[in-house]
């Protein structure tokens, strides 16, 4: 905590077991004050502050400490909306009470009162008010000062944190739940409404370019219309709106992405797909405090050191089974499907996702093998006497990754900017290919899936990388058409790796 100075209430001492201590705030021209004990202690505002979607407009967002996820009050707006949103120069005091933890948005810290009972009011709202978070004054300097009191189990309880109450309620079994050691999960992330969301691969069907939409008689605010998908007719829904933002914008990067749900197949439009987002179950942190509406779509929060909080979603929370009844079974029955539903399934099983990527051409790998894709920056350390095509070992979250630069390793010239870095897993370690760009991730048929043709094998140099691939697929392109791209055979490009090591 910061240092406080401490004063007394008054000049005339009182017996120890009489008085109470108060930590003091102040916002804008009002001082407040809380119980000295339920202030945990006040910390700068935090360099990443992540929106939390369908918020209050007092919730100005949440960040992580000592990996806890603390939601950030703005109090000024609790009073009034139209208040400032946050300052880098504001201060956050976190408030501990009963297993909750919130921080309260302040300009300054003040200090450490000593208060006798003679010298506090208390006050009394209607129930359900706003401004029943003050629970009373304190009066001092002879009543020329007046200090606002908060009530601290009216902060955790003001309308819109269900989940800070659940908390409490779960206790020790919900955290239990949530840090099941060793449990390795996969998950797709994305942006939409201007936060990074993930939803989990078993959950995901395909992932794919934005059609032209067809009109649906049950079009709303979040469902934009309907796609035709392995001959069924499936809802189209716009995430964006969907997390309380404005409806996505059209653009090149849109993907939907086909979620099956229970039995119901529903389509999410979001803004771009980012990677894949491998981690544990230890990893997910409780958010502790989210909108009324849709609070059980968000399983959690996975944060790392560096990176971008990415909010995890529970695929099976998003709608309640009566949305998911109108809108899946609504446009089965209005749009009957094509083809038959046993059609619809022999097809489902011969589809793959592949990760398209350029080294100097464009290449692909299934999505699979790819255990991450990150950026080639970070904590790169160069040890000495390191082969040529070895650009760096990668400390990532306390694992090592030994960074292959491609175009080295396969004789090509030099590329421009950073690239990317394909993290894979192999026994012996982890290592990380680097790449110009990556292009994609889609859905493609095995139908679109062949063997090389023999001209392209005779034509590729041993020192090339189109000679690690013995098939190629048909990637769909923006403009509609479709590419030939060398799908790598990874095994050999290891085989290579090692070999020259």
């Amino acid at each position: 905590m910061e240092a406080l100075r401490v004063v007394s209430a008054s000049p005339q001492a009182d017996a120890a077991a009489t008085v109470e201590l108060f930590g003091s705030f102040m916002l804008g021209g009002d001082e407040f004050a809380l119980p000295a004990l339920s202030i945990r202690e006040v910390v700068n505002f935090p360099e990443r502050m992540t929106s939390v979607p369908l918020a209050p407009s007092y919730l100005e967002g949440m960040f992580t400490l000592r990996g806890s996820v603390i939601p950030v009050v703005n109090l000024g707006r609790l009073f009034d909306p139209a208040a400032p949103a946050a300052q880098a120069s504001n201060k956050i005091a976190i408030i501990d009470y009963l297993e909750a933890q919130v921080g309260l948005l302040v300009h300054a810290t003040g200090e450490i009162l000593r208060v006798r009972p003679e010298q506090r009011s208390r006050l009394r709202y209607a129930e359900g008010s706003t401004q029943g978070v003050v629970a009373g004054t304190i009066l001092l300097e002879e009543g020329r000062r007046l200090v606002q009191v908060l009530d601290i189990e009216r902060l955790v309880r003001i309308e819109n944190v269900p989940q800070v109450q659940s908390m409490r309620a779960s206790g020790a079994e919900t955290r239990r739940q949530l840090r099941v050691v060793g449990e390795r999960r996969h998950a797709i992330s994305f942006r939409a409404a201007g936060a990074r969301f993930a939803m989990e691969m078993k959950a995901i069907q395909e992932i794919i370019r934005v059609p032209e939409l067809a009109e649906s008689i049950l079009a709303s605010p979040l469902c934009r219309g309907r796609i035709q998908f392995r001959g069924m007719q499936v809802p189209v829904v716009d995430f964006a709106a969907l997390a309380g933002g404005q409806p996505a914008q059209a653009s090149a990067e849109q993907r939907i992405l086909v979620a099956h749900i229970g039995e119901a197949t529903l389509g999410f439009l979001v803004d771009e797909v980012e990677s894949i987002l491998h981690f544990t179950s230890d990893e997910v942190l409780a958010i502790p405090l989210l909108s009324k509406e849709r609070s059980a779509m968000f399983a959690g929060c996975v944060a790392r050191a560096g990176e971008e909080d990415v909010i995890l979603l529970d695929h099976e929370g998003i709608f309640s089974r009566s949305e998911m009844g109108q809108m899946d079974l609504g446009h089965r029955q209005l749009y009957p499907a094509q083809g038959g539903a046993s059609t619809a399934a022999g097809q489902r099983a011969g589809r793959q996702v592949y990760l398209s990527f350029r080294v100097g051409e464009l290449f692909a790998l299934e999505l699979k093998q790819v255990r991450e894709i990150i950026d080639h920056a970070g904590d790169i350390s160069h040890p000495p006497g390191m082969p040529d095509y070895l650009c760096g070992v990668l400390n990532l979250r306390q694992q090592l990754i030994s960074l292959v630069d491609l175009r080295r390793l396969y004789g090509m010239a030099a590329g421009e900017g950073a690239g990317k870095v394909l993290v894979i897993e192999r026994d012996e370690g982890r290592y990380g290919l680097v790449v110009d760009a990556v292009a994609d991730i889609v859905t493609v048929g095995d139908g679109k899936r062949f063997a090389a043709p023999s001209l392209v094998k005779v034509s590729a140099t041993a020192q090339g990388l189109s000679a690690e691939s013995n098939e190629v697929v048909e990637l769909p392109q923006t403009d509609g058409s479709t590419h030939s791209t060398c799908l790598l055979d990874l095994e050999r490009v290891m085989k290579r790796i090692l070999h020259v090591a």
